[in-house]
């Protein structure tokens, strides 16, 4: 890896996480703590990051944390139509898994209001205000560890509340999804997670927007086989269309 594109998954790994420690960095990157230090000097000067002793932080994080907001808002539009989309795969008294993401809160959104009879188990804050008065609306959050970027809960013990459980339908978040290196994420910190929400759901629903397909993040979770479909809106191109149906994957178009 290119010293520019390691600083480039450092960057996204930081903006799913938040911080993280210069020792660490150097086991997931296999380079030198002296080569991290260089790449986030670097960064610090590119204005993009804040370091601190044996470690390093996202500038502004702690604004994401005050306002709610989370860090990716790109492609609004496609994640609203994929989210109305979603409704038509829930059905009252199901119970319902929503990751945590931008396009699983746009859901989150469009159940609000419309949607009663449910019970909906996440592992993000913001969801949980979202829905957590909604009438009709039973709303269980996972523990874990706080990640602010994503206003989401992670590690192990939030992996360890969904051990156990029958659930009918989770709507799964990605940051990249190709056919060579499957559902891929900016850190490895989220992957138990997912694997244990995909082990306790009976179907589960990949929400993608197009611009994710073909794009690969730092750490796979597994084969796009994990999955049963992936819902995406009408950006995405005909050779992808063919690709996924090719290999028999179900394909959705918001």
């Amino acid at each position: 890896m290119l010293p520019h594109q390691r600083r480039d998954e450092i960057l996204e790994l930081l903006r799913d996480d938040g911080s993280a420690k210069v020792v660490n960095l150097a086991k997931i990157f296999k380079v030198t703590e002296v080569t991290i230090r260089q790449d986030l000097e670097k960064l610090e000067k590119e204005g993009l990051v804040v370091r601190e002793h044996g470690g390093v932080y996202l500038k502004n994080v702690d604004d994401y944390v005050r306002s709610f907001s989370l860090a990716h808002q790109e492609n609004m539009d496609k994640k609203e139509a994929i989210a109305k989309k979603c409704l038509e795969f829930i059905d009252p008294g199901d119970t319902i898994i929503l990751d945590s993401g931008s396009t699983t809160s746009e859901i989150a959104k469009k159940i609000k209001g419309t949607k009663r009879d449910l019970t909906v188990i996440t592992n993000a804050v913001n969801i949980a205000l979202i829905l957590g008065a909604e009438p009709g609306i039973e709303l269980i959050l996972t523990g874990g560890d706080f990640k602010p970027p994503t206003l989401s809960l992670t590690g192990q013990k939030a992996a360890d509340f969904f051990y156990g459980l029958n659930v009918q339908k989770l709507f799964l978040a990605t940051a990249g999804i190709s056919l060579k290196s499957g559902l891929t994420y900016p850190g490895i910190s989220d992957l138990v997670v997912k694997k244990a929400m995909i082990d306790a759901a009976n179907v589960t629903y990949l929400v993608a927007d197009s611009t994710k397909i073909g794009k690969t993040a730092f750490a796979s979770l597994g084969a796009l086989s994990l999955i049963d479909y992936i819902i995406t809106d009408s950006g995405i191109e005909e050779k992808d269309k063919k690709l996924f149906r090719d290999h028999e994957i179900e394909l959705i178009i918001a």
